[in-house]
């Protein structure tokens, strides 16, 4: 969000200023639950419906004759993820495909917030009145850890309980201390251990994936942002900063796209590899 009029920022203080969330209270402590980050609960779920809307809308417009161009790609989608999905879970996927599908639509959609110029959403809000009640706003909510581990949480509730559907409640307990050095009962507790630091694993490197790449394209956008308004700092090269900021600028938002899409395709294949495990006995 942009600072309010006259207030001028250096360098340092205008990307700090712009990776602060628009919280319920300010953090002091590195783990607090009692924070709320309220941008990235907000966008994350507007995302959320955005994608139900586009998921409908491609629905109900289906038709079996000539497709138009919206029509053909999400068939071109639903066919790549329905592939992906049969080549990774062995097992029933009437729950699990359209969950790809929308885990990759989702995340897409909240990773393309990054092409919303940074300053836009603070010119917004002080255009309609609201700076002083919302002091700080980040659009985009897997720049956000506390957004990305939220839904690799998600999945892995989804991989307990597809080990319980799928072994049985006696038959995960089972593999979890039997796998993978064997049964034998002095060996329970390693097998435990490892099978717990895995799921931990899984949890943690899945939301933590997303985070870094669309965490560091975030601070990469206010860096050339920067380079636009040098004179801002005192700096006698404006015309070659604001040159290197529309070059910078569209360079890499075309790169951006790939890493956009590139970041929700792993995504979906990540949570779709860890409910096929789900599936397959050890």
């Amino acid at each position: 969000m942009a600072a309010s009029a006259g207030t001028h920022l250096d360098p340092s203080e205008y990307i700090q200023h712009h990776l602060q969330n628009f919280a319920t209270k300010h953090q002091t402590s590195i783990v607090d639950f009692s924070i709320i980050n309220l941008d990235t609960l907000f966008w994350s779920i507007a995302m959320g419906l955005v994608t139900i809307v586009i998921l409908a809308i491609a629905a109900r417009a289906a038709t079996p004759g000539v497709p138009g161009r919206f029509q053909c790609a999400i068939e071109m989608l639903v066919e790549m993820v329905e592939d992906q999905s049969k080549a990774i879970v062995h097992g029933n996927r009437r729950f699990i495909a359209p969950l790809a599908l929308t885990v990759f639509v989702w995340v897409a959609l909240m990773n393309s917030l990054d092409f919303v110029p940074v300053d836009l959403p603070g010119r917004i809000i002080e255009w309609i009145g609201l700076s002083n009640t919302v002091s700080h706003h980040r659009l985009v909510p897997t720049a956000d850890l506390n957004g990305t581990l939220g839904i690799a949480l998600g999945v892995l509730v989804l991989m307990l309980y597809y080990n319980v559907k799928i072994k049985g409640p006696g038959g995960f307990v089972r593999e979890l201390v039997s796998a993978p050095f064997g049964s034998n009962p002095l060996l329970w507790l390693p097998n435990l251990l490892l099978n717990l630091i895995e799921f931990l694993a899984k949890t943690v490197s899945l939301g933590m994936r997303l985070f870094g790449n669309m965490y560091a394209g975030e601070l990469l956008f206010l860096l050339i942002a920067l380079l636009g308004s040098i004179w801002s700092f005192g700096a006698d090269t404006t015309v070659f900063g604001f040159v290197g900021h529309v070059l910078a600028g569209s360079i890499w938002a075309i790169f951006h796209i790939l890493i956009v899409l590139l970041q929700a395709f792993i995504f979906m294949m990540l949570t779709l590899v860890y409910l096929g495990q789900a599936h397959d006995a050890h």
